[in-house]
């Protein structure tokens, strides 16, 4: 029987949660099931050494590469038709947040790639595939510029916690054949929005590449994350970015110092919104113990030394670095955000606390000082398999032809 022949479209694979989940499904395919060529619009990232070699890394395309680049960047590589539509895509997204009253960015891909695919060359020269996957929105790209039998695209965030333009949004998700979505949770706020697409999901988990990550923590403590007895631990990973909401660390760090917690707080992370971070560490008097780590190639280290992994994010998808977490055993803290009890379940193998930051302060007190919550939390997760390997059996179904 032959083998499917599959492309699957990313970015770039710089350190996060979407990246990660990439990686780990291609480590779970079996490349005696499957032909895949891997497009990445930029090569950068520290996860591109983790591809496996028998994935096709097809060749960058300039005009690709310079999608996510500044426009003066843009314009300095020569691609003019993608800096005008970068351009074009800002001030119109900036007329429809003006006519709906709302000052929220993050859903102006949509606009990019509206404007910006016109000008990119198709991607047909690779030939024709079995399946297409794009698998981080937008999806304008593949949709249009691949040619394939099929086409599955991937919902990877919280669709209920940003604005998009639904009418311009909709014929882009109808185009694919299938969306798959990481979680039952996702998948309901996708379909508040959209929801004559909701016969095309399929939902598929991440994948959590168990042995990297195990491998990865072997390198022993990290230098800069020094044991201190008696002191607790606290790491976050995540981009400088609003919904992660890293700038409450400090604040929050304050007030487990004031309960009595001798508490340190670690943050590997990197962005262009690291101002507002570092004006609330010295607003808060907390230089000694908040520490941006900024990017770290092996994140899992930092993970395997932490006495508790803290999410305190405004929304997620399914987090990874939480999953991750819990592969190497340790136990986690996430905030109420709406997806967090499809992820964690209470008391059993993390905490979930309250967004509100008294009671969130209150919450995480109690549990780090609760020393037979965090033994019974370990030894739970412990016992339990976090990678989801699974799951890519799913991924076989959809590139059945």
């Amino acid at each position: 029987m032959k083998k499917p022949r599959i492309l699957i479209a990313m970015h770039y694979l710089e350190i996060g949660g979407a990246e990660s989940a990439l990686v780990g499904l291609l480590r779970a395919l079996d490349p005696s099931r499957v032909d895949v060529d891997l497009f990445l619009h930029a090569h950068r990232g520290e996860m591109m050494r983790h591809v496996p070699e028998w994935v096709r890394l097809l060749p960058e395309i300039r005009s690709y590469a310079a999608i996510e680049a500044p426009i003066k960047e843009a314009l300095r590589r020569g691609c003019f038709g993608v800096a005008l539509g970068r351009w074009r895509a800002l001030r119109n997204f900036g007329k429809y947040l003006r006519r709906k009253g709302i000052s929220d960015w993050s859903g102006h891909y949509g606009y990019v790639a509206r404007y910006v695919s016109p000008w990119l060359p198709s991607l047909r020269r690779f030939g024709r595939y079995d399946l297409a996957v794009s698998f981080l929105a937008p999806h304008e790209y593949v949709l249009r510029k691949v040619d394939a039998t099929r086409r599955v695209c991937w919902i990877h965030s919280d669709y209920s916690r940003f604005d998009v333009d639904a009418a311009l949004e909709l014929p882009v998700w109808d185009g694919y054949d299938r969306i798959a979505s990481i979680s039952a949770d996702v998948t309901e706020t996708f379909c508040k929005r959209f929801p004559s697409l909701r016969s095309k999901i399929v939902e598929i988990e991440n994948i959590a590449p168990a042995d990297l990550i195990r491998e990865g923590a072997g390198a022993g403590r990290p230098a800069d994350m020094p044991a201190a007895p008696g002191r607790t631990a606290l790491l976050t990973i995540g981009r400088y970015s609003y919904p992660k909401n890293l700038e409450s660390i400090p604040a929050l760090c304050r007030g487990l110092t004031e309960r009595g917690i001798d508490a340190e707080w670690y943050v590997i992370g990197y962005g262009a919104d690291d101002t507002a971070i570092r004006r609330a560490i010295a607003a808060e008097g907390m230089h000694g113990r908040v520490h941006l780590l900024g990017k770290r190639d092996n994140p899992y280290p930092y993970i395997a030394a932490c006495d508790w992994y803290v999410q305190p994010s405004r929304y997620e998808g399914k987090s990874v670095a939480v999953r991750e977490a819990q592969i190497l055993g340790r136990p986690v803290i996430v905030t109420a955000y709406p997806t967090a009890p499809a992820q964690v379940r209470d008391g059993v193998d993390g905490v979930i606390v309250p967004m509100q930051r008294e009671a969130c302060i209150e919450a995480m007190a109690r549990a780090v000082a609760d020393e037979a919550l965090r033994k019974r939390i370990i030894d739970n997760i412990t016992a339990g398999d976090y990678s989801n390997a699974g799951e890519v059996e799913k991924f076989y179904r959809l590139a059945e032809v």
